[in-house]
């Protein structure tokens, strides 16, 4: 065996230990992580060519907790782990995002990375080391990869930014973010903060690549010693770079008259774009009547990626040289905003809130301690009072498909709204909350509409918030050795897939609250960065109005329908008393009354 360790050391002078070559020598690259008494195992496994057709990155991160991990049984009839839950999934997502864009354009191979849990003691938060873990794991092998990443978990205690804080340090935290980087470059960011500014977000980002850099360099020396900074050699894609030239000859300035036009309806856009395509083709078929029908289509597949440059590149220029977006908009114009409160009669709260393309209609419900959310994971086990759900169904893009079972993206959605609004629930507020956002119309960023429409449904319903929260996303245009660069403020769709990030925020009037970021350029200076979250302060700004303009305030009175909830403080020596012998007392209060009686002891 040719095992090989390698040591990182946290600014805080606690190390992470790397180690390879012992376990799971089948796979590409395996790599076993050590923090403490945790203890993770990343593998990757990549097919060795592309399934013909495929034009794009097949991967799949899995992120999964053994419950042997902590010396625990899993619950249920079986008594063994099942699906991935909503903690897995994220973590999964979380490392997915940071991988993802560092793959070769043209490399279409299956990709698996699996990171298992098998050792926690509680202490360390093991969701902070699977990015690490993973990206060992590639370095490990010859899997085409540009370079090697890391992650960390950043938190403000007392003032102070530290990395990778444990469990019991977070209770202390006004502010918890996960970075995803290289060794140069910011990759991936999402967190929750208590109000906090844009500056102190800034602060903890440079802190976090201070600290991820030489978890980069590490890798970087793994590599080498296992000789494994050369990859493997592939070809997924055959190109013809003279039907190239002309597709982008012939449809280039066609394009930018469409990106140029400033169409504020998604669909015509896309009709006068497959147009450009499709004659094209249909001219390119006439002109080729020797071709075979089977290279004809091999030739159409070509040219939908060729055309996808021109349009891509059509877009940017019109937004760097011109200032004017897809839809006519200036790089800070928000899209027009209509809101309503109580549009459907009997949930407990509801509202619809609509910017541009993208609508929400979100409904808030109140229930009892009883309606709480059971949370069973590995090393968290406690009650949720605060549930939010984020439902895409395909229909609010156009698309005539089946609705199935809840997706990955969902469950990220949705979370990072709760994310963003879960700080604003008063902590003695009696009721069980569940807000649920239904999107009808997406044409970008509908997560904060998510954010914006809960708002409103929870003020509707009479929670009493502390403060309203509005949230929005911003875009980036920035060309690889070019100066110029633009900022989007509230992206459309096709601005978020043809863009360079997707950077959201959600906030009152006094702070951020949460936010999610994803880059995928190099280079981007903290200075574009302040100015992205200015320009993204200015809009949510805008957007708060809007929603104070449509209600100002919670409503002071609940709605007759919501169930009534009556608090009484009793000494606990009498406690027993009210239960009575097998519940027999407290059983018959509720036969008599109707009433749901549940008894929450707590200390002083």
């Amino acid at each position: 065996m040719n095992v090989i360790t390698k040591t990182v050391s946290l600014p805080d002078g606690r190390t992470i230990s790397i180690e390879t070559g012992k376990v799971a020598k089948q796979t590409d690259g395996s790599v076993v992580l050590r923090m403490g008494n945790t203890v993770l195992l990343a593998t990757v496994c990549a097919a060795k060519d592309a399934v013909p057709g495929t034009d794009f990155m097949p991967l799949q991160v899995d992120y999964k907790e053994q419950y042997s991990a902590a010396g625990r049984f899993p619950g249920g009839f079986t008594k063994r782990e099942g699906k991935s839950g909503d903690n897995e999934i994220l973590t999964s997502r979380l490392v997915d995002r940071v991988l993802r864009p560092l793959f070769p354009s043209n490399y279409h191979a299956e990709v698996y990375v699996n990171i298992m849990l098998l050792s926690a003691d509680g202490v360390d938060q093991p969701d902070a080391l699977a990015g690490f873990a993973a990206s060992a794991a590639m370095a490990c092998s010859d899997i085409p990869f540009e370079c090697p990443i890391s992650e960390g978990r950043v938190a403000r205690i007392n003032g102070e930014y530290v990395i990778n804080p444990t469990f019991e340090q977070m209770k202390e935290a006004d502010m918890d973010i996960m970075v995803g980087a290289s060794a140069e470059n910011i990759m991936m960011v999402e967190g929750e903060m208590k109000e906090v500014s844009e500056q102190d977000m800034i602060g903890a980002l440079k802190a976090a690549m201070a600290a991820i850099k030489p978890m980069c360099e590490l890798q970087t020396e793994l590599s080498k010693e296992l000789g494994t900074d050369v990859k493997r050699e592939y070809c997924h894609e055959v190109n013809d770079e003279e039907l190239r030239e002309q597709i982008r000859k012939e449809t280039y300035d066609k394009c930018y008259a469409i990106a140029e036009a400033g169409d504020h309806d998604k669909k015509s856009r896309e009709e006068a774009f497959d147009k450009i395509l499709s004659d094209f083709q249909e001219a390119y078929d006439a002109a080729h009547t020797e071709i075979t029908p089977e290279e004809l289509d091999e030739k159409h597949a070509e040219m939908v990626r060729y055309y996808a440059d021109v349009m891509r590149d059509s877009m940017r220029r019109c937004i760097l040289d011109e200032g004017k977006r897809l839809d006519g908009r200036k790089t800070t114009d928000i899209r027009p905003i209509w809101c309503e409160v109580s549009p459907l009669p009997m949930p407990h709260g509801s509202s619809i809130f609509t910017r541009g393309e993208t609508q929400s209609l979100s409904t808030c419900t109140l229930g009892t301690k009883m309606d709480e959310k059971l949370v069973d994971d590995v090393l968290e086990r406690g009650y949720q009072r605060f549930l939010l759900h984020y439902n895409f169904p395909p229909f609010c893009t156009g698309e005539a498909k089946a609705q199935r079972g809840v997706g990955r993206r969902e469950i990220g959605h949705g979370h990072l709204a709760w994310r963003g609004l879960k700080g604003q629930i008063p902590e003695d507020f009696p009721y069980t909350v569940r807000l649920v956002s239904q999107i009808l119309e997406s044409n970008g960023s509908s997560s904060m509409a998510t954010v914006c429409a809960g708002t409103l449904a929870l003020m509707d319903a009479g929670v009493p918030m502390k403060k309203p929260v509005s949230g929005i996303a911003m875009g980036l245009i920035k060309n690889p050795g070019e100066e110029k660069y633009a900022v989007l403020s509230d992206i459309l769709g096709d601005e978020d897939h043809l863009g360079d990030m997707d950077f959201k925020t959600t906030g009152t009037r006094d702070g951020l609250t949460a936010t999610q970021m994803d880059i995928k350029c190099d280079g981007l200076s903290f200075e574009i960065l302040e100015k992205a979250l200015m320009q993204a302060k200015a809009g949510r700004e805008h957007i708060l109005k809007c929603i104070t303009d449509t209600i100002a305030e919670p409503r002071a009175e609940l709605k007759p329908q919501v169930p009534r909830i009556v608090q009484i403080e009793i000494p606990k020596e009498f406690i027993g008393a009210v239960i009575g012998p097998g519940g027999k007392i407290i059983q018959q209060m509720q036969e008599d009354t109707g009433a749901t009686i549940t008894i929450d002891e707590t200390d002083g």
